[in-house]
């Protein structure tokens, strides 16, 4: 892994130097850090945090979100912090498993060994713009880390104002951990006999300027055969205080992971669900099979000046980069196959008897790069009776892809019951030369005043000018498609702050989206079709009743063109097509922190129908979308037993509803519950501290399908693991 010491390398020295240059204004060795940096802001996306910590403060109102500055009360926006504390508890290590901790996410073509993507509201995230690390747009296809992160911020809905073009489900964003006295070193395992290590080192150098370094080294033998995995990652955070009034954050992180792909199982002849599946057989293996390898940078830099108590500047500028070696042995359709031969059964599923192609994919050196730049000015003023917060800016993104023609080549046939996999010869082809494949720039202007009549009402207005310049090329470099628009996001809320306690508010938001590219089996493949734009109005309550606890509701609608792969005469019998509106009505409860003393609660329901009307295919309408159950529910607690101390017992249960697998309805996958189960431990060793983790999920080792996602068109069934037990202990060095 030679590769990966270059960017770390780089990073430490950048940071080394710059205490180098540091002011020499004095400080005071009794200063605390954190201190002198609480008058510093954190991201543009940034939100209030809701810790379910006993004894913690519940909110930081000094920091500022896409709705402007106000604690997670003032917020008129369903929002959701799973803090560092509840990530450990639960041992959270994968975007898949991130989403099942809330009700309103879910897995949106989630692959095991592969970059994932998962879906908020039923729409699945824009990987270019969709993930944010410190409110600074990174590369969605890699596998995200979190041993860097503090807290992971789930915005719902529509969010124009933040990203500009974007998919209207919402923003995943990773708040990455400060310079502190820290010292970690974290052990761990698992029933498939994993290995892990992590280490967490924090220092203050001097009074003004500190570092912190996580690493993590993870062997993964996973409950899929062939499919393990190894992962080797490395991050440097470093705060430099300027003077009396300024700050510099800067965040680097370098992972490299590599572990063979695991494809996805389709329906039977376009009919039916596989049935005794095994979740441990890999479809398609063949002992040429390459892992997937992907090594990904991502640098964000902070600047914060405070003009005085009321006014701050602040320059944030953003690197990632992705690059993914793939390689996978893929499990596709049934063309092939002698069941499919006569063209009665749809090519791109699954064989009735369960038959399916295997083909040799490889894609080598598919690089996607996201650059982002942001220059912002907050401040606070009164016009008579009214105050405002007011938030302007300008922000500028591209977003390249280089890609190589990939090979992608039938090599055999063989079936989902068939054990082991019949060898075939790869196919003698190889990729060809690098080239661009798209550059996409965004640039835009943004403004928010949030305005406070008297004591209970707040006014939120503002918005997003977008210019948006995009280019797309062919396989060989050679233009294809020239895009450009202007528009204007408009948003706009309103809170009512009925008691101490309790807020309400309505808001109104309007986004913009890309179109999406027609898949390789319809009339018009490989086009892509004009930009939709979506609305989004949403209402909501949320109730503070103590300080530890948050209670919050909302409903809400979003709206956007359909866009979708139409039965028609062509010859192929589809067409790529805009018509009609797809709409996800929904209802969204969230409780989160301490119920007693003793008791800590995090948990989340979701009711959301998500239809399509006017479509021109009335079988497509008047039922539930693809891979969005109408019920979700998500349940964790944690309770610390009075007689042991420092030994807490965990709880969880998560539940979906039945999921569609067809565009027309016809086929579903079945509902599930599942129970997690856990046990932690802290003590003191040596007059160090130790933790002890324990979780167990699907601790009745339930088969389900969690996934009936898409790619390129097609739909996919992935199941859910099974029971899996991890075990982790942490020492204070």
């Amino acid at each position: 892994m030679n590769r990966c010491l270059r960017p770390t390398l780089l990073s430490l020295a950048l940071c080394a130097a710059l205490p180098l240059h540091a002011s020499e204004a004095d400080a005071s060795p009794d200063a605390s850090p954190d201190a002198a940096a609480s008058g510093a802001e954190r991201s543009p996306t940034e939100l209030a945090a809701v810790r379910v910590q006993a004894g913690k403060p519940k909110a930081d109102t000094s920091r500022v979100n896409t709705f402007g500055g106000g604690s997670w009360k003032d917020t008129p926006a369903s929002v959701n912090v799973l803090e560092r504390d509840y990530l450990d508890r639960r041992q959270v290590r994968s975007l898949s498993e991130l989403a099942s901790n809330d009700a309103s996410l879910g897995d949106a073509y989630a692959p095991v060994g592969y970059y994932q993507n998962i879906a908020i509201r039923g729409f699945a995230l824009d990987a270019a713009t969709g993930y944010r690390f410190n409110g600074l747009s990174i590369a969605g296809e890699q596998r995200l880390a979190l041993e860097n992160v503090q807290s992971v911020e789930i915005l719902k809905g529509e969010a124009g104002l933040a990203a500009g073009v974007m998919a209207p489900g919402g923003i995943i964003n990773y708040i990455g951990k400060r310079p502190a006295e820290v010292r970690t070193a974290t052990l761990g395992t698992d029933s498939e006999g994993s290995r892990y290590v992590a280490v967490d080192v924090g220092h203050w150098i001097t009074p003004r300027f500190g570092l912190r370094l996580n690493a993590a080294w993870d062997s993964s033998n996973s409950y899929v055969e062939h499919a393990d995995g190894r992962r080797n990652f490395y991050s440097l955070a470093a705060d430099w205080l300027i003077g009396e009034r300024g700050k510099l954050e800067v965040d680097a992180n370098y992972q490299t992971s590599s572990q063979r792909s695991v494809s996805g199982y389709q329906l039977l002849g376009a009919r039916d669900l596989p049935r005794g599946v095994d979740r441990e057989h890999l479809l398609g293996y063949q002992p040429w099979q390459r892992p997937v390898d992907i090594a990904s940078t991502n640098i964000t830099a902070l600047h914060t000046y405070d003009f005085n108590d009321a006014w701050q500047s602040r320059v944030s500028v953003g690197h990632s980069r992705s690059v993914i070696d793939d390689n996978v042995a893929f499990a596709y359709g049934c063309y092939y196959a002698v069941q499919c031969a006569d063209g009665s059964v749809p090519g791109n599923y699954f064989a009735p008897n369960g038959d399916y192609d295997i083909y040799d994919y490889r894609s080598p050196d598919d690089t996607r790069r996201n650059q982002q730049a942001r220059a912002e000015l907050r401040g606070r003023f009164e016009t008579g009776s009214i105050g405002h917060q007011l938030t302007i800016g300008a922000d500028y993104f591209r977003r390249t892809v280089d890609k190589r023609p990939s090979v992608n080549e039938y090599v055999g046939t063989s079936n989902i019951h068939e054990t082991p996999v019949p060898v075939f010869e790869p196919s003698p082809k190889m990729p060809g030369p690098s080239a661009r494949r798209l550059d996409s720039r965004q640039t835009a202007f943004f403004a928010l005043d949030r305005m406070s009549f008297g004591d209970d009402w707040q006014w939120l207005a503002g918005g997003r000018f977008v210019r948006l310049d995009e280019r797309a090329y062919d396989k060989r470099g050679t233009p294809q498609r020239h895009s450009r628009l202007s528009r204007f996001l408009p948003q706009t809320a309103l809170v009512w702050k009925a008691t101490d306690q309790l807020n309400a508010y309505a808001s109104y938001v309007r986004g913009i989206s890309l179109g999406q590219e027609a898949p390789f089996w319809t009339s018009n493949a490989d086009t892509f079709l004009p930009s939709v734009q979506s609305r989004q109005l949403e209402v909501g309550v949320k109730y503070v009743p103590v300080e530890a606890l948050t209670l919050g509701a909302a409903v809400f609608r979003i709206s956007q063109p359909y866009q979708y792969a139409k039965p028609d005469n062509s010859d192929v019998g589809y067409t790529f097509v805009e018509e009609g509106t797809q709409t996800h009505t929904g209802l969204e409860l969230t409780a989160n922190g301490q119920l007693t003393d003793a008791l800590q609660i995090v948990a989340s329901a979701s009711v959301l129908q998500a239809r399509a009307r006017d479509t021109g295919t009335p079988t497509y309408e008047g039922h539930q979308l693809v891979n969005v159950p109408k019920v979700r529910a998500s349940v964790h607690v944690a309770y610390a037993l009075p007689f042991v101390q420092g030994l807490d017992v965990t709880g969880g249960w998560r539940y979906a509803g039945a999921n569609v697998a067809r565009a027309d309805g016809g086929v579903r996958a079945p509902d599930y519950s599942v129970f997690d189960a856990g046990l932690r431990f802290q003590h003191r060793l040596h007059e160090r501290a130790v933790t002890w983790n324990l979780s167990v999920d699907n601790v009745f080792n339930r088969f389900y399908w969690r996934d009936t996602g898409s790619s390129g068109g097609d739909y996919y069934l992935f199941p859910g693991a099974p029971r899996q037990a991890r075990l982790s202990v942490t020492f204070a060095l």
